[in-house]
């Protein structure tokens, strides 16, 4: 399921950059000119303006809606996507108004210049988020490949000795496979009673070598709303963990993509709580599960955790109430706070009320009260994320307080597919050295 880079392959071009994106806009505008246009005053004065002002309503209502009455989200939603949704409703409403009583040609080509509006709005807000850069992405849950997972115990092992890298002391001894796995698997909440949905595996080459490596673990969050193979697909996992592995005799840290949140819009707050027992899910089942099905080096330097948005702010949630179970963390544009949509709402929902039941688990209230030495931290923020890296920034500096190898760090972009791609890989030299691989 891995993602191969730009090339003649219609499936490789890009959908957020170049010529594909500008024609669909060009192309959707044109179609929606030509929807509005008429040379019946009828339609100036009565059909035109309803379907301009249906479309500003439908925008305006799926913010109230997203934002203050549903509030899935941890963050507002962004304008752009309501604006963009609003003209996809204005194509299909001026379609709409044109097609009763219209002859069949008429009516053929209201629906068509309906689905370029509403293809041209999609497309914008896929610009926005750069969550599908390809086709190939997009439709990486029905034409990706995974293998079946490698469960076999391996006889002949070689583990990093203390205080030296596992790369210094391991080599291969035949020929590398040129590329690691992806694997689906199922982690049962056996502990926590959380039903998640399949997890995705990345074993590196070095895995299927004899004497195997004892590798590390990263345990790996998307967002919310998301799932696990949003960093398969739109994450480009594989291509950088091999990208890594081939600088690197084949080695690098062994990936476990988990699911935090149990369907695409649901906040369990990575806590035990009223909502779920998310904690133990992520600091317990995980780890018994990697260490059941996964041969692995052991112990919490071994281990490390990481995310994005959602997912970051859970990665340092993990990281200083479960301490014992994880070495390090990569927080990517995460929060300073687990939240609901508001301080209040989380407190009532997750906690009945309880400020000092939430304050035990949160974060910077946790990091104010203790102190974490022995963990390392990588905060990442897009440089133009307005929102999202200010909180990083508060996070980092507790962090530091606290007295964590911290380091804080910027990408291009905001807070989008693009930022996460760019934090992950720009941090897998970062893990490795954290975790044991290099020095």
């Amino acid at each position: 399921m891995s993602r191969p880079t730009a090339g003649w392959n219609p499936l490789d071009w890009s959908l957020t950059h170049g010529v594909v994106p500008h024609l669909v806009l060009a192309g959707g505008l044109a179609a929606l000119i030509a929807l509005a246009a008429s040379r019946r005053s009828r339609w100036w004065s009565r059909r035109l303006p309803l379907a301009v002002a249906l479309g500003a309503a439908s925008a305006v209502l799926l913010q109230v809606a997203v934002d203050d009455w549903w509030q899935p989200l941890p963050d507002r939603l962004p304008h752009r996507v309501t604006l963009w949704a609003g003209v996809g409703v204005l194509g299909v409403c001026l379609a709409a108004f044109r097609i009763p009583g219209a002859r069949r040609r008429i009516r053929a080509a209201a629906v068509l210049g309906a689905a370029l509006v509403m293809l041209m709005s999609l497309s914008q807000i896929n610009r926005l988020f750069d969550q599908y850069p390809t086709s190939r992405v997009l439709l990486d849950p029905w034409i990706g490949r995974t293998t079946a997972l490698t469960t076999a115990w391996e006889p002949h092992t070689v583990a990093a000795p203390p205080g030296r890298p596992l790369a210094e002391v391991w080599h291969p001894t035949s020929r590398i496979p040129a590329a690691g796995t992806i694997s689906t698997a199922a982690i049962p909440g056996v502990k926590s009673g959380f039903k998640a949905r399949d997890a995705y595996v990345y074993l590196p080459p070095a895995y299927r070598m004899s004497p195997r490596p004892l590798l590390p673990v990263l345990v790996l969050m998307a967002g919310e709303p998301g799932s696990p193979v949003d960093w398969v697909g739109a994450g480009g996992l594989q291509d950088q963990m091999d990208a890594f592995a081939a600088d690197h005799q084949g080695l690098a840290p062994i990936v476990v993509v988990v699911d935090q949140i149990g369907s695409l819009w649901n906040n369990t707050l990575c806590m035990d709580s009223r909502i779920a027992n998310e904690q133990t899910y992520l600091a317990q089942d995980v780890p018994d599960w990697i260490a059941t099905r996964l041969q692995t080096a052991t112990g919490r330097t071994a281990r490390a955790i990481g995310g994005l948005s959602l997912g970051g702010t859970c990665s340092l949630q993990l990281a200083v109430n479960a301490p014992q179970v994880y070495g390090s963390f990569l927080d990517i544009s995460g929060q300073s706070e687990p939240t609901l949509g508001s301080h209040g709402k989380t407190v009532d929902q997750a906690f009945g009320g309880d400020e000092a039941a939430f304050d035990a688990v949160d974060p910077l209230h946790v990091m104010a009260r203790q102190s974490f030495p022995d963990t390392a931290a990588s905060f990442v923020a897009g440089a133009s994320d307005g929102e999202f890296r200010p909180q990083q920034e508060t996070a980092y500096a507790a962090a530091v307080k606290a007295g964590m190898k911290a380091t804080f760090g910027t990408v291009p972009g905001g807070h989008d597919w693009g930022t996460f791609r760019a934090a992950l890989g720009g941090n897998i030299p970062w893990l490795a050295r954290q975790t044991g691989i290099l020095p």
